[in-house]
This record gives structure tokens, C-alpha cells and sequence, in this order.
């Protein structure tokens, strides 16, 4: 008897073990989950977790899982798993993988196309001025399959940095001394702008006037001016409005926003009246950059009458930066008539929540529940997008009623709207979707709670 007591006690503990056992894996948190996939998963498995996190609204990345994938970058000889993460942390401008990035571009021949380009990439978004040399290097050894990307990296590698005027004055010696090919020219003047080097100003300008340049060329001296935005490059640019080449004048009136002056508001106004539809966006994109109020009656009149929808998209645009009480007006008519198309509508609704929350969110709302009862989804949804930029008190109500009974979007817009206006008040109604059949959803709530420092239960 005793020795069969002895035995069932052992199954018993060997039962309850293994019990734990179970209730410990489906306890683990998505963070040990995610950690768990990249110290043990496959590329096909990491790939599918980077889309998930890419996916996601936040630019934060936990910190025990940012780690965790930059000592992946820096061991793993996986030329699909180092491609993904070089390309997830160059979209988030991260630094962390500058020196497996750099040993890439070092040892190309043993590495693959894709992860030495990724490579390039991501050492010019994250503005990395110790790559300067290196790509310089990588430049000087002509390798043509590389020779874009490095030059598009090394402008964005020396913007603000100590080495600008160096890397400018290298990126024109290279054009003018060693016989680019074509294909690259546009390029290194793109990348002559990123500097931001006042170094690049004199030989942009020639380019600029040069009329028998190439279009794509000469437009990209104009852009990379403006990019400068230096009171020096202006002339050029004022010059290239009266262009044979509509696309050359599109890219003049286009550039002017860095700029100031009588002369330059004539420009812009001047511009709407021309037939290239480019160069009517150019002059829109402009307005509102420099907020020129006397710009409202043309942004009026194109976002009402102009023929091509993208300018008057970018009329609207417009009208919502320059944000007068005049271009308000403008903006909130356009919005109220329910015979303006659904496009203009909802881009209206954007500006105006941008500009004035607290004074536009109830109108929107009202709008938001009329679409819905009349079964127009792409306003809806339209709207919708709007209003979950309103940052006031006006949307708690709309807040509580999706998170209560919304569809599985709704309450994800719920739930961006709680933590930008910090309605700490909804915590119980958020609190009941931490068991959404949705894993996402039930995952973004208690990352809500979290964020607001309220209790998860």
C-alpha cells in the first residue's frame, strides 16, 4: 500500500507539473512571444513578425524587443532575416544596426545584393554621418549596381552634419570631373540638395538655367535648391517659372515655399493660372507651406472648379494650412453641402478637425451618423478617419459609444481617440475588450491602459 500511495503521489505531482507547465505557456505575454520568435524563429516566421509590428500605429518599439533584433542583425548569417531588419529599421529612422551595416557595405562580395542595398539605404535614412567615408569609397570603386543608392545615402548621410560641405563638393566633382553616366546624373543632384551644403548652390543653379538640360535633371536642381532653401538659390528658380518644359515649371512653383517675398507670393498666385495641372498643384503645395493668405480665393476657386481632382485635393490641403478664419469658411462650406462630392467631403473634414477640433468635432459627427444611416460607406469611412484626429473633450461621447457596440475598426479608432485625448473615464468600457475574439484588438486595449497608466484588471 505505501509503495502504491508512493507511485500515485508521483503521478499526481507529474500531473500537476505538467499542468503548470500548460497554464505557464498560454500565460506568456505577446512581448515573450514575439522575443520567442526572434531568438528561435524562422525567416519566413520573423518576416511575418516584422509585417505584424510594421502594421501597427505606435513608432515606439518595446525596448527588450528592439534589442533582441539588433543582436539578431548583428549574428544572424541569414541574408532574408538581415534584409527584413535592415528595411524595418530604416522605415522607423532606428539607429542600432549602423556597424552590421557598414560590415556589409565592407564586405559586399560575400553578402547579398538585396542586404548590401538595404544596407546603403538604411545608413542614409538614419542620416548616419560616419557612413560618409565608407560610401564615398563605395562610390570610388564604380560599381554601377550600387551607385544610386549610394549617392541618394550619401546626401542623407552628410544633411546637418560637420562633413555637408565636403560630401557636396565630392558629389560635384564626381559629376563634373569623372563622366557620370546619365542614368546616375539626376541622382547626385538629389543628393547635392539632402546635404543642405550651401557649397551645392552655384553649380545647381547653372544646371537650373541650363535650357538645354535634361527635364529630369534640371528639375532636380530646382527641387534640391529649394531643399537648400538658401535666399541665394532663388533666381534660378523664379527663372525656371517661365520654362518651355511644363514639367520644369511645375517643379519652380513647386520649390518656392522656403522662400520669401513680394516677388515670390506673385509667383505662386501667377501659377494658378496655368494650364499644366502640375504646376496648379506646385502653386497649391506652396500657398499653404508659406500659409499665404492671399492665396484663399484661387485655393476657393480650384478646390470648387478645377477639372483634375488632385489639385483640387491639394486646394484643400491648402486651405487647411493656411488656416485663416477666411480659409476656415471656405473649408467648412465646402463640408456642409451634401451635394459636394464624398471626396472633397471627407478631405474637408481632415482640415478642419486639423485646424479646430473643438469648434468642427460635434458638425462632424453629425455628418459621421447621417452616412452611416444612408448606407454611405465611403464617406463613412471617411469621416471616420477624420474625427479619430479630434483631440477634444467633444468625442468622448462617439468614443464610449464604439467602444460599447462599434465593429472591430471603430474600436480601434476608439481606443487611438482615448489615448490622444486621455479619457482615463473609459477604462472599464476598454477593459472589456482585453478579451476580444480580435487578438489584435484585445492586445492594443491593454496596451492603452498601459500607456495610461490605469490597472489592466
Amino acid at each position: 500500500m505505501k509503495q502504491g500511495y508512493i507511485v500515485f503521489g508521483g503521478i499526481f505531482f507529474f500531473l500537476t507539473g505538467f499542468l503548470s507547465g500548460v497554464e505557464l505557456g498560454s500565460a506568456k505575454s505577446e512581448e515573450d512571444k514575439r522575443l520567442e520568435t526572434i531568438q528561435y524563429g524562422t525567416e519566413t516566421e520573423i518576416a511575418a513578425l516584422i509585417k505584424t509590428i510594421q502594421s501597427e500605429t505606435s513608432e515606439l518599439l518595446d525596448s527588450k524587443l528592439e534589442t533582441e533584433l539588433i543582436n539578431l542583425s548583428q549574428n544572424t548569417r541569414n541574408q532574408h532575416i538581415l534584409t527584413g531588419l535592415l528595411g524595418f529599421f530604416a522605415e522607423r529612422k532606428k539607429p542600432g544596426l549602423e556597424a552590421r551595416a557598414l560590415k556589409a557595405i565592407a564586405e559586399r562580395d560575400d553578402e547579398a545584393h538585396t542586404t548590401v542595398l538595404a544596407a546603403i539605404d538604411y545608413l542614409g535614412k538614419i542620416n548616419a554621418s560616419e557612413a560618409i567615408a565608407h560610401l564615398e569609397d563605395l562610390l570610388d570603386a564604380n560599381e554601377e549596381r550600387y551607385m544610386d543608392a549610394a549617392f541618394r545615402a550619401l546626401g542623407r548621410a552628410a544633411k546637418g552634419s560637420s562633413g555637408k560641405d565636403q560630401a557636396a563638393e565630392y558629389l560635384i566633382d564626381f559629376y563634373t570631373n569623372r563622366n557620370p553616366p546619365d542614368q546616375n546624373r539626376r541622382e547626385m543632384v538629389v543628393a547635392i540638395g539632402e546635404t543642405g551644403s550651401k557649397a551645392g548652390i552655384s553649380f545647381l543653379s547653372e544646371i537650373a538655367r541650363h535650357n538645354e538640360e535634361r527635364p529630369v535633371v534640371r528639375m532636380a536642381a530646382i527641387e534640391a535648391l529649394s531643399k537648400i532653401g538658401d535666399p541665394a538659390g532663388l533666381d534660378p528658380i523664379l527663372e525656371a517659372l517661365s520654362a518651355e518644359d511644363p514639367n520644369v515649371r511645375s517643379a519652380a512653383v513647386g520649390s518656392l515655399g522656403p522662400f520669401s517675398g513680394s516677388q515670390v507670393d506673385g509667383a505662386i498666385l501667377e501659377s494658378f493660372r496655368d494650364s499644366y495641372y502640375r504646376t496648379r498643384i506646385g502653386a497649391a503645395k506652396a500657398a499653404g507651406e508659406r500659409k499665404l493668405a492671399g492665396a484663399v480665393p484661387y485655393l476657393r476657386y480650384r478646390a470648387e472648379y478645377d477639372e483634375v481632382p488632385t489639385v483640387k485635393d491639394e486646394a484643400i490641403k491648402a486651405l487647411g494650412a493656411v488656416g485663416t478664419s477666411e480659409s476656415k469658411a471656405v473649408l467648412d462650406a465646402l463640408f456642409s453641402d451634401r451635394k459636394t462630392s464624398d471626396r472633397t467631403r471627407m478631405l474637408a473634414a481632415q482640415m478642419l478637425i486639423d485646424n479646430d477640433p473643438g469648434a468642427y468635432a460635434d458638425k462632424v459627427i453629425v455628418e459621421l451618423d447621417e452616412a452611416k444611416k444612408n448606407h454611405q460607406t465611403p464617406l463613412y469611412n471617411g469621416l471616420l478617419k477624420a474625427i479619430s484626429a479630434a483631440k477634444t473633450g467633444k468625442v468622448e461621447g462617439l468614443v464610449r459609444r464604439f467602444l460599447n457596440a462599434g465593429g472591430v475598426i471603430e474600436k480601434s479608432y476608439a481606443l487611438d481617440m482615448t489615448l490622444a485625448n486621455e479619457f482615463r473615464g473609459l477604462a472599464p468600457e476598454i477593459r472589456g475588450l482585453l478579451d476580444d475574439k480580435s487578438s489584435g484588438l484585445a492586445r492594443k486595449a491593454r496596451a492603452t491602459l498601459e500607456k495610461l497608466g490605469l490597472p489592466t484588471s
